[in-house]
């Protein structure tokens, strides 16, 4: 048996999300349907870095998986390429050590989200969210530098969450205006991990921040209360990407 690492990039748009489920598409699935095609009819059981929501997208999704069969790297990529569905595409394919896992191995995770504060556009409506009003920018930049460090981050997790620890670490923000489409600010977090929904209930929180709504420093107090109700909404997850996954 042989282990690989791929690094792959998916449209959320046409998933019900990474993680398999019955009766529905999934990115996870998918990936293990070729997989047995490829493995001489055995079940092969993909281990990624962690799972994205319906809608979600990734640039450089990482996972880990076991082969029976013999084959090199390149005839790997090329062959998972040639029978996954378009919205799928593996970039990479390197065999790992037995001892390696996709998921419990990650040092830090990138996640971009994409707000588009100008006029509405149908064409970006799966792949940027649709805000289309302005929003103060300083002031969200202000607010993201609060929000680095390490916290308890039970505040942007949902309330039936039942996580013993909800402390993390974001290392590094960022937001960035696009120079052909001023319009177009795409966030940044840099961190050990993420807990479910918690970067979209950032950004939710941010853009309440960028409305006028709420103060950058009420960010501080948001931390502490460690209470869901006390941050902003779930943003949509069509401007969501996993940009980055590191080991």
């Amino acid at each position: 048996m042989v282990r690989y690492l791929i690094t792959f990039s998916y449209d959320g748009s046409g998933f019900d999300g990474y993680q398999k489920q019955p009766k529905h598409r999934t990115v996870q699935g998918e990936l293990e349907k070729v997989l047995k095609q490829i493995n001489n009819d055995k079940k092969v059981d993909v281990q990624a870095s962690g799972r994205t929501d319906k809608g979600v997208h990734a640039l450089n999704q990482k996972a880990h998986f076991e082969l029976d069969v013999t084959i090199t790297e390149s005839k790997l990529k090329m062959a998972l390429n040639s029978y996954l569905p378009r919205d799928i595409y593996i970039k990479t394919v390197e065999v790992v050590p037995d001892t390696f896992h996709a998921r419990y191995n990650v040092k830090a995770k990138e996640y971009m989200y994409i707000i588009n504060i100008g006029e509405y556009n149908p064409l970006d409506r799966n792949y940027v969210y649709q805000y289309n009003k302005t929003l103060d920018v300083v002031a969200i930049e202000r607010a993201l530098k609060y929000l680095e460090g390490e916290h308890d981050f039970e505040s942007f997790s949902p309330a039936n969450n039942e996580k013993e620890n909800y402390v993390r670490t974001i290392s590094q923000t960022n937001l960035i205006r696009d120079l052909k489409n001023p319009n177009k600010i795409t966030i940044i977090f840099l961190g050990t991990g993420f807990l479910r929904y918690m970067v979209r209930n950032m950004i939710g929180t941010l853009i309440e921040i960028g409305e006028g709504k709420r103060k950058a420093e009420d960010i501080i107090e948001i931390i502490k209360a460690k209470d869901r109700t006390t941050a902003g909404p779930t943003s949509s997850p069509e401007g969501l990407y996993l940009k980055n996954v590191f080991y």
